[in-house]
């Protein structure tokens, strides 16, 4: 196997790579197949110059017909020539002049919005002219499309989905190139990039609450999930919440079990707020409600006693009259930052971690237990093979504005402490959180992307508005 050492660069878009990166982190090249392709390169002989180069085949065009070849070598033969021409009609009264419309000029069409596919204005084409081809889709994708109040938005639904095709369209284009279609591996039968799958990057935003989610540097896929949504109370009051899961690697189908954790917390709160239920009571039937999610999973999974059944972690926030309350099983955590940065920021969860258990018990500091190669090491998850769940509540009354944010460790292992995550957190946080959850994703990157991301930024008070769709 080549040794992914030797390519400092990533031969398809040039970002610079670090030791160990199998994938691209900016297109999501193969830097396996890269290093095999190159190997294979420098060992094949050199050409030999008395060998005829071997005939070229004729380029396709995106919408699968054969291009016309150049002139000279390989062109088509001259077409048959033409019949004679018939002898004139006799002389008829002459028919009026065809109306020919006035050619106009196109509309004056306005920039596209950011993250938005531009719709081209086409110009009028001349009178007789037989219409082009339909066009493939737009390669480029929507990356953040904000949700409608009232809505759940599950891990970006609605973001990073292809242009809908044509009726003729031979299916998604290469993100690359633009115009190779995509093989049932994900790779382009054109230039062979390999395509980034829809959850390496996911955003979405309502109203009232945000969330971003990638892949990370160093993973091949991204094992995480999130769900936001906007609710009422049974008074009629506004309710948010936001559901984050972390798939645990080491068990069968991680991605799975996050998808459905947050897909089923998120079902439970939205019917359980508006029925009356307290919200801390809500939280808790939520997080039973992800577990029993996950143990189908196992149900549907053929038993391999060599390998763990799905699993994952959960952390929840809710904001509901003037209340918030958290709820967490594992080592995804939820943190309050106030607006005004002179006051002190907290962390509303603990970890159902090793390291936490040594602190709990005295065995070692803080600094001690999270030095130790059995730090990440958790306790409690949701997943058929689990102890016995142990849902975690709690509830705040803040006395001043700020915002939560609920994470993965994939962006807490890069600001630990409460005060490293406020410092993280943009100052416009309360009125931007789409950009602020922008920023912390970046920010974990920008740390070293060792493991996926996820956050979800929950303002408190709301916003007033929908200020934080913008």
């Amino acid at each position: 196997m080549p040794q992914l050492d030797q390519l400092s660069a990533c031969p398809s878009c040039a970002e610079p790579l670090e030791e160990g990166d199998r994938f691209c982190g900016a297109c999501g090249a193969d830097l396996e197949a890269a290093a095999a392709a190159a190997a294979a390169a420098q060992s094949s002989p050199a050409p030999r110059s008395d060998v005829p180069p071997a005939p070229r085949h004729a380029p396709t065009l995106p919408d699968g017909l054969a291009a016309a070849p150049p002139s000279g070598h390989g062109s088509p033969p001259p077409p048959p020539p033409a019949a004679p021409p018939a002898p004139p009609a006799p002389p008829a009264a002459a028919a009026p002049p065809a109306q020919v419309p006035t050619p106009t000029e196109p509309d004056f069409a306005l920039p596209p919005a950011l993250g938005h596919p531009e719709t081209p204005v086409e110009p009028t084409a001349p009178a007789g002219t037989p219409a082009p081809a339909p066009a493939g889709p737009d390669p480029r994708t929507v990356l953040d499309r904000p949700g409608q109040p009232g809505q759940v938005v599950a891990g970006g639904e609605g973001a990073g989905e292809p242009a809908a095709a044509g009726p003729e369209s031979p299916g998604p284009v290469c993100v690359a190139c633009g115009t190779g279609t995509i093989d049932s591996d994900g790779y382009c039968e054109h230039c062979g990039h390999k395509q980034p799958r829809d959850r390496d990057h996911m955003e979405s935003a309502l109203a009232t609450v945000a969330a971003a989610s990638d892949r990370g540097l160093r993973h091949h896929r991204n094992e995480d999930f999130f769900a936001i949504a906007e609710t009422t109370t049974s008074e009629g009051t506004p309710a948010t919440f936001a559901v984050i899961c972390d798939g645990v690697s080491s068990a069968t189908r991680p991605d799975e079990a996050s998808a459905a954790a947050a897909a089923a917390a998120s079902a439970s709160l939205g019917q359980a707020l508006p029925s009356g239920r307290h919200p801390q009571q809500a939280m808790y039937d939520a997080l039973v409600a992800a577990s029993d999610a996950v143990n189908e999973l196992a149900a549907q999974t053929p038993v391999e006693p060599s390998k763990n059944a799905p699993a994952c972690t959960v952390v929840s926030a809710l904001s509901a009259d003037g209340i918030l309350t958290v709820g967490w099983i594992g080592d995804s955590r939820a943190y309050w930052v106030p607006d005004d940065r002179t006051a002190t920021p907290a962390r509303l969860t603990e970890d159902d971690s090793w390291a936490a258990q040594m602190v709990a018990a005295g065995l070692m500091n803080e600094a001690e237990a999270y030095a130790d190669p059995r730090a990440h090491a958790i306790t409690g998850w949701l997943g058929a093979d689990a102890y016995e769940i142990d849902p975690h509540t709690a509830s705040f009354k803040p006395d001043q504005a700020g915002v939560v944010v609920v994470c993965t460790d994939g962006l807490w292992n890069y600001a630990e402490s409460a005060q490293e995550m406020a410092a993280a957190v943009p100052r416009d946080a309360l009125v931007r959180p789409l950009q602020s959850a922008q920023h912390l994703v970046g920010y974990a990157l920008d740390g070293g992307g060792h493991d996926n991301v996820t956050v979800a930024v929950v303002p408190f008070p709301a916003p007033s508005g929908g200020a934080g769709s913008a």
